[in-house]
């Protein structure tokens, strides 16, 4: 009677006593694990491609046509054909920053309007975004009414916002001259809010409206995120409101705090839409801000050369503010995790 032999084991099958797999069973994996990891490590970068796309398409490739532009001499014979235009170097660049001429000067009085005006919007902006957020925090009748109330300017298309503002700002039938000199009698004459040195006030005003429900909606966020048991142990040792809000809620909101003035500072030094709804295209002297002066400069003139080198002027001065910015708040971070 003749032995049965023991059934042969595939060359690629381990063996079933548990033992090391040989080294062509190990190459074999290895060829069919590849292409999973190699689609798992894809799969976000082929996501993030549409998105990626439109952004070189809508920003990235204007901005870098613009950047070429400012380094031309061109203006409207040349605009349908751009590439045509005389090679101007850095001359853009040196008539925008040259102080002595009188283009220099109203860039650099722009610029301190600008500035002015965005110190000023962004700091009333966080400060009654903050003071709203802190308000409503405690949960009272009415709450989540007075929440949509106040995130109605934010929700509320910006042309018509912004052309409503304009009806009220009238000197003859606006209502805001009815109420502060008819009503309240505030002033001595109905005021010009739209023309002369009212209208930076006027801007101000209209621009923090918009921009305080924004601010509000972060922070009232935020807010949520810090336990109650902090303000409970600080009552029990006799804390108070104000301290309670210096010792416990201040400082939870500062990593928020800073993400949200660098939004509110590009939004609002970068603003044109505030400013050519409630003026038009040609803006009073104290309410120039800097978007609308380059583009007076670029479609007024006809000199796309010189507004194009604005424009890179700006968005320098941008990239080294929004720089320091970072650094300065991430080191302030920093020290304060190692105090702590």
């Amino acid at each position: 009677m003749t032995a049965l032999s023991p059934p042969r084991t595939p060359p690629d099958t381990p063996p079933p006593t548990g033992g090391r797999p040989s080294r062509r069973t190990r190459r074999t994996r290895r060829r069919h694990l590849l292409p999973d990891r190699v689609r798992r490590a894809g799969l976000p970068y082929l996501l993030l491609l549409p998105a990626l796309l439109l952004e070189i398409l809508i920003h990235l490739a204007p901005m870098a046509v613009g950047v070429l532009m400012s380094f031309r001499d061109l203006s409207q014979q040349y605009i349908r054909d751009w590439g045509a235009a005389p090679w101007a170097g850095l001359d853009n660049f040196r008539v925008a920053v040259d102080v002595d001429a009188p283009v220099g000067q109203a860039l650099l009085h722009s610029f301190a309007v600008t500035c002015a005006f965005t110190v000023l919007a962004v700091g009333l902006a966080w400060l009654l975004g903050v003071t709203a957020a802190i308000l409503t925090q405690d949960g009272f009748r009415g709450r989540g009414v007075l929440r949509a109330v106040f995130l109605t300017p934010y929700a509320l298309p910006i042309y018509t916002a912004v052309i409503t503002w304009s009806f009220m700002l009238q000197r003859d039938n606006g209502l805001v001259n009815h109420v502060l000199h008819d009503q309240l009698g505030v002033t001595d004459s109905p005021s010009f809010w739209l023309i002369g040195d009212n209208s930076f006030t006027a801007l101000v005003v209209v621009s923090v409206w918009r921009t305080w429900p924004f601010a509000f909606l972060i922070l009232t966020a935020a807010l949520q995120n810090i336990p109650r048991d902090l303000y409970e142990a600080a009552q029990l040792d006799g804390a108070g409101v104000w301290q309670q809000i210096r010792r416990i809620t201040l400082p939870s909101l500062q990593p928020v705090n800073q993400v949200l003035v660098l939004v509110l500072f590009l939004w609002t030094f970068n603003d044109f839409n505030v400013p050519y709804i409630l003026f038009g295209k040609s803006a009073p002297e104290a309410a120039d801000l800097i978007s609308v002066h380059i583009y007076q400069s670029s479609f007024a003139t006809w000199d796309f050369g010189y507004g194009s080198a604005m424009s890179v002027l700006l968005l320098l001065f941008l990239l080294v503010v929004t720089a320091a910015y970072l650094l300065v708040t991430n080191r302030g971070g920093r020290g304060r995790k190692q105090d702590a």
